[in-house]
């Protein structure tokens, strides 16, 4: 499993930023696809996470409201849109897919390489 996020860059606190996980092949329709996010000196947290066979979505409470995951079932691909961008949500973030749904990184079995998120205050 190749799994590619792209998206990251810079933002303004109170901006917006689109991440985006592409599977090289396709997600199965039990595939769970995650984003998680990594500050310097932190633990790798969990952000989101969605079923990509039914959508179903999971968001961690910091987040909630504010971030949007979503599927492009044609493009193999999921998103994180990110909205009000605040200067906590700096962090290097992954893109995950495994075949249950969790919050711990141990749960996911693939992975895809960071991409940075800057947020200036």
């Amino acid at each position: 499993v190749q799994l590619q996020a792209s998206g990251g860059g810079l933002a303004q606190a109170g901006g917006s930023l689109r991440l985006s996980c592409a599977h090289s092949w396709r997600f199965f329709s039990s595939s769970v696809v995650a984003w998680f996010r990594q500050a310097p000196g932190k633990e790798r947290e969990f952000v989101a996470a969605i079923r990509w066979g039914t959508g179903i979505t999971y968001y961690a409470d910091s987040v909630k409201g504010r971030f949007t995951i979503s599927k492009e079932s044609a493009k193999n691909t999921v998103h994180l849109q990110m909205n009000s961008l605040e200067p906590q949500d700096a962090a290097v973030y992954f893109c995950a897919a495994g075949s249950q749904y969790g919050t711990s990184h141990k749960d996911y079995r693939s992975w895809g390489q960071g991409t940075l998120v800057t947020v200036s205050s």
